[in-house]
């Protein structure tokens, strides 16, 4: 990620940005692409699992979706305990122990401990995603983070990249010292996430505060912006009341918010678990041809992510740039399930670019809604269960593909979520309203004056 190119009138903060950017969203975005490999890799070993393990197409679809059940279910309890161990404690913990059980996945025999597995998976990763987002408040003001927030894709798209080939290579083995190429798959892959987890916790620092690397007058820059921008969220509410988790949790855009995640999800992992089989359906492809094939999706996402997060966060778009997204995941999902190969590899770029930028798009809007006191519990609410779509997109697709033999004929599903998303969209605010009802400025209307005395733009 490059640092931030916005201008403010506070260069003391520029430069606490820079060093921030620097220093902490490579050791995020590294996390980030050992934990998608780790998370998607069973999308490659589906074949293998079948013959192996005698996984058929709709136990593959339920054992993908059981990990979000787990991973919505620790969520909100892992965010809370982010916020008293500390984020390089509590986020070095994650990544070692899912390492260590997506490792095991190399040991399936059967559909029961499949099940197990996934299901134990969603418990050790549980609140990452999200506890990023919430280290990420405590590093980033407002106009500075919706790239911040973007790099989390980016390494999701760098590890879906590097995936697709690498895995390939690895299911091209044939029986080397009395496993499958897909055994050694998992225990590398699971492996390096360990080896890796404790090597980044000598590295990661959880506040600010902390940061050795860090001037006193750098820090106070940040803690001062952070207090400017919270107390414009309770300026715009009208009370100085504490925040309130219930009434949190029964506020319309809270529950918006929980909705168009779970939209984005439901694009992000019927494309992610179903791509290499889509492409394997294409033609007579070895192992390696469909993992190379299978990357070039992710290598134009990758773009297609860093370019709307720039355009985000120079204008203040933010409900455009999602809109866009889900737009272009409708488009390219429907193309992939309608069109002749060379059709569908178009539509898989493009729903892939689309539920990409939907998703890195997605949280600058609520990071800004929230009260600073909800942030951890609203976060993890939001994340939670909008991830249930990774448990209701891998099912429906395994379904459709056991009665049809099509693996690209669930992609109307997909697309037909996408396209009701677009409506969720354009009813989200980034700003609460006030004691009189009104909300406090008009959603993504583009750059506006600031609140905050260092700042020249505000994000929408």
């Amino acid at each position: 990620m490059s640092s931030p190119d916005i201008v403010s009138t506070n260069p003391v903060l520029d430069r606490a940005m820079k060093k921030a950017y620097s220093r902490i969203v490579p050791l995020i975005m590294i996390m980030f692409v050992l934990n998608y490999i780790d998370r998607v890799n069973i999308g490659f070993a589906k074949h293998e699992l079948e013959l192996h393990a005698g996984i058929t197409a709709g136990a593959y679809g339920l054992g993908a979706g059981l990990f979000f059940i787990t991973y919505a279910i620790f969520e909100v309890p892992s965010n809370a305990l982010l916020e008293r161990f500390g984020a390089k404690a509590w986020l070095t913990r994650i990544m070692i122990t899912w390492g260590i059980v997506s490792g095991a996945m190399m040991f399936v025999q059967n559909t029961w401990m499949f099940y197990g597995l996934r299901l134990l998976l969603g418990v050790a990763e549980a609140g990452f995603f999200a506890g990023v987002l919430l280290y990420f408040t405590y590093w980033f003001p407002d106009r500075f983070r919706g790239r911040a927030n973007s790099s989390l894709y980016i390494g999701s798209v760098i590890g879906a990249v590097i995936a697709a080939p690498v895995s390939g290579i690895f299911l091209s083995v044939d029986n080397f010292a009395g496993l499958y190429g897909w055994q050694w798959m998992f225990l590398v892959e699971g492996g390096a996430s360990v080896i890796v987890g404790f090597i980044i916790w000598f590295f990661l620092v959880s506040k600010p505060h902390q940061a050795k690397w860090l001037s006193a007058e750098e820090k106070q820059a940040i803690a001062a912006e952070l207090e400017t921008e919270a107390a414009t969220k309770r300026a715009a509410t009208g009370t100085t009341e504490p925040p309130s988790r219930w009434r949190m949790l029964l506020d319309p855009q809270v529950s918006l918010f929980c909705a168009v995640m779970f939209a984005a999800q439901v694009a992000n992992y019927g494309i992610t678990f179903w791509l290499p089989s889509v492409v394997r359906s294409l033609g007579d492809l070895s192992e390696l041809q469909i993992g190379v094939i299978a990357g070039i999706p992710y290598a134009l996402a990758g773009v297609g992510v860093f370019v709307a997060a720039r355009f985000s966060d120079r204008t203040g778009l933010r409900r455009t740039t999602l809109a866009i997204g889900f737009v272009a995941a409708a488009v390219g999902a429907l193309v992939t399930a309608v069109a002749s190969p060379i059709g569908m590899i178009i539509g898989l770029c493009l729903a892939t670019i689309g539920f990409k930028v939907a998703a890195g798009s997605f949280y600058a809007i609520p990071q800004k809604y929230l009260d600073i006191r909800l942030l951890a519990p609203g976060l993890a609410l939001i994340n939670s269960i909008g991830n249930l779509g990774g448990f209701v997109a891998p099912n429906v697709l395994g379904a459709v593909e056991e009665r049809t033999g099509d693996p690209a004929a669930g992609f109307l599903f997909i697309a037909a979520v996408s396209a009701l998303a677009i409506v969720g969209v354009w009813r989200m605010r980034s700003t609460p309203k006030n004691q009189f009802g009104i909300p406090d400025s008009p959603a993504d209307v583009g750059p506006t004056p600031a609140t905050s005395p260092t700042a020249t733009v505000t994000r929408n």
